[in-house]
């Protein structure tokens, strides 16, 4: 996906403020925060929308959920509380058409998101 802005991260052909990595994952910092924290954790292969896993992919899905997990401790906000989200599709947010966990924290969180 030559394209693909995340994709060009996730290979290092476009710097970021990386704060995770490991084989198959990469977080950074988002470049439009909408919270005091606001990270974006990716998987390294491309796969455009949720809607496009299969089922051999659940076991990724889980580690970035998990890598989320040590980022928000890593942050100082595993305690005081974050949120986690992934949007699907343009309706619901999706500008990057590479699927991606956004990691909020550092204020109170409202619902509806304001």
């Amino acid at each position: 996906m030559n394209e693909c802005i995340f994709c060009k991260i996730a290979l290092r052909q476009i710097p970021t403020d990386l704060v995770y990595e490991d084989p198959e994952i990469i977080a950074f910092r988002d470049l439009n925060p909408q919270a005091p924290i606001h990270i974006l954790i990716i998987p390294k292969v491309h796969i455009a929308t949720l809607n496009d896993l299969i089922p051999e992919q659940a076991p990724l899905v889980g580690k970035m959920i998990l890598a989320a997990q040590q980022i928000a401790v890593q942050e100082g906000i595993a305690i005081p509380g974050y949120r986690t989200v992934f949007n699907c599709n343009a309706g619901a947010g999706q500008t990057v058409f590479h699927i991606h966990l956004h990691l909020l924290g550092g204020r109170n969180m409202n619902w509806p998101p304001g």
